[in-house]
């Protein structure tokens, strides 16, 4: 341990010590101890253990340097904090342990992450082509709570040389008896793309081939992902650079798939861009695969380089959350997304809305977590207010997410409009924490994200025919 890594201990124990607390700390949402949450990273199932680890920066709600913070799970509904894993001490890493995944085999957890280094002092410094470094790191665990030495792997030499200086976020499986390690790039002409590398020992990787659609799109792919579920092929990226026609009315930043037809190792061919969420924040997901065989998905509610609207729990000393774990299913050929089925064991049903057919309409109040379903809607006849400003809602062909009072200290803190075309709805399932609602329709064909800051725990439901059902998450 050098004397960076201690000073950085000591530092990191002090501002924990201050424990942030206002009234819109979440209850099932995993959110950082003090200070700023962003990517999920190093998800994974080990040794009957699920970990998460997390882009962290304690000393300051607003962002700074990156630290790895660790959280670990029996179930994924109940987290605790196991620390910082991994700090920026080293050369290769100086500036922040960005984004990266977690490999299992053979009883051992194999860490690979992008170190960050930033070279702020060169005379030709350029943010895009000469001012960073951006080396693949690797660490390794056998029990995944002590991490052996950082290996550096790669740098930016090792990469193609049409590459800006933005290649990061490995994230690596296993094919027949080859490593493969996709990452996100950002080329010298400003194209986003995926680069893949491959290896036979995990440890000395080469350029294999690039991804890439058929036309640019975006100027960045960041923390790429592959995987098979219900024998579609999907490729994830958040892509950054979208603009104009249905971008200008999203997020500054997407998060969304591909499917992929053929062998995204050799010969390939990419679907038109999927989001994977329709709300306000929600971006970087990143997926891992259970004991049992299920595909989940996690990302970070909330969006970065966002001028439009921010988040009210930053004068309390802490900022943002990941979005509750979700199973990522194919029916009908779609890929849908549906909270994983342990929330069950916090839900207790309330008695009084379990049932409603024929009912115009209900109301809940009072209850800040619950999980409500809506189910056999008619006519697209559905209507929900929340806490007296968030609508949801069905109108002219669209599912909308739209806030009443869009001010920076009201309940959106800022936040507008978003939305998803549609022919119809079936159902609508919201999962509601203290400071954010994640909208499930139509069997998590579409979700929408976001945060929000209510004066009320009151929900409000129009759905003529319909029938709900409602839990409280204890």
């Amino acid at each position: 341990m050098n004397a960076l890594t201690r000073d950085l201990i000591k530092l990191t124990k002090l501002a924990e010590g201050a424990k942030a607390s206002d009234p819109f700390r979440q209850s099932f949402h995993l959110m950082p101890p003090v200070g700023w949450l962003n990517d999920p990273n190093g998800l994974c199932w080990f040794k009957g253990v699920y970990h998460a680890f997390f882009q962290y920066s304690p000393f300051d709600p607003e962002g700074g340097v990156k630290l790895w913070g660790h959280y670990t799970s029996n179930d994924m509904i109940g987290w605790e904090y196991q620390g910082v894993a991994f700090y920026p001490d080293q050369p290769f890493d100086c500036h922040g342990v960005y984004s990266g995944c977690a490999f299992i085999e053979d009883g051992e957890m194999y860490i690979y992450y992008t170190g960050n280094v930033k070279l702020e002092d060169r005379e030709d410094y350029d943010y895009i082509n000469t001012g960073r470094e951006a080396n693949t790191v690797l660490v390794t665990s056998k029990d995944g709570m002590q991490f052996g030495r950082k290996k550096e792997l790669m740098r930016n030499t090792d990469y193609p040389s049409d590459l800006s200086r933005h290649v990061r976020d490995p994230k690596v499986w296993k094919q027949g008896d080859t490593y493969y390690m996709i990452q996100g790039a950002r080329t010298k002409a400003d194209v986003g793309q995926a680069i893949i590398f491959e290896s036979k020992d995990k440890l000395n990787w080469t350029f294999k081939s690039r991804v890439e659609s058929a036309e640019p799109f975006g100027y960045m792919w960041e923390c790429p992902d592959y995987f098979e579920i219900g024998g579609v092929k999907v490729l994830s990226a958040s892509v950054q650079g979208l603009e104009g026609g249905v971008w200008e009315h999203r997020n500054v930043y997407q998060s969304g798939y591909f499917t992929v037809e053929g062998d995204i190792l050799e010969k390939y061919a990419l679907s038109e861009y999927h989001l994977w969420d329709y709300g306000f924040d929600y971006y970087a997901p990143q997926s891992f695969e259970t004991g049992d065989g299920r595909r989940i998905l996690i990302a970070w509610m909330g969006m970065p380089d966002c001028e439009e609207y921010t988040n009210l729990t930053i004068e309390d000393g802490w900022q943002h959350c990941f979005t509750f774990p979700r199973e990522v299913y194919v029916k009908d050929g779609k890929v849908r997304q549906r909270p994983v089925k342990e929330l069950e064991k916090r839900e207790r049903k309330l008695e009084d809305v379990q049932a409603l057919q024929g009912a115009e309409d209900f109301e809940i109040e009072g209850c800040r977590t619950c999980d409500l379903t809506v189910s056999g809607i008619k006519d697209n006849a559905f209507r929900a207010v929340l806490g007296g400003e968030m609508i949801l809602g069905y109108r002219e062909g669209r599912f909308e997410m739209r806030f009443i009072d869009q001010n920076k200290t009201s309940a959106s803190a800022g936040r507008g409009l978003r939305y998803a075309e549609m022919e119809q709805i079936e159902d609508v399932r919201l999962l509601v924490d203290v400071s954010s609602v994640e909208v499930f329709v139509n069997g998590g064909e579409y979700v929408f994200t976001t945060r929000y800051y209510p004066k009320s725990a009151h929900i409000r439901v129009d759905a003529p025919g319909a029938q709900a059902e409602v839990s409280a998450i204890i």
